[in-house]
C-alpha cells in the first residue's frame, strides 16, 4: 500500500501534463487537418507567411493560389487557419 502512495504524485504529474499540454496540441492539429480538408476552389486565404490570395487549384498536398501578381503553388499546410477564418468572417457593422 505504501509503495502505491509513492507513485501517486508521479501519476498526477503525468495526468496534468497530458491534459494541459499534449491533449490541446492534438485537438489543435485535428482542427488544422479538418480546415485543410475543407478548402475548396474560390476560397480566400492567407498563408502563414502573410500572402493573400484565392484558391484556383487543389491537389492532395498542394494548392495553387491566385494573387494580384500571379499564381503560386504552395503546400496545403502553408495556409493559416486563423487568419483565413478572420478574412472570410463577415464584417461587423457598428451603428
Amino acid at each position: 500500500m505504501e509503495n502505491y502512495m509513492n507513485f501517486l504524485p508521479y501519476v498526477a504529474m503525468i495526468a496534468v501534463f497530458y491534459f494541459l499540454m499534449i491533449r490541446p496540441q492534438q485537438q489543435r492539429a485535428k482542427k488544422e487537418r479538418e480546415f485543410e480538408s475543407s478548402l475548396k476552389v474560390g476560397d480566400k486565404i492567407i498563408t502563414k507567411s502573410g500572402i493573400h490570395g484565392r484558391i484556383s487549384e487543389l491537389s492532395d498536398t498542394t494548392i495553387v493560389i491566385e494573387t494580384m501578381s500571379g499564381k503560386l503553388k504552395m503546400e496545403r499546410s502553408a495556409i493559416s487557419m486563423e487568419m483565413s477564418a478572420k478574412l472570410n468572417a463577415s464584417p461587423v457593422v457598428k451603428k
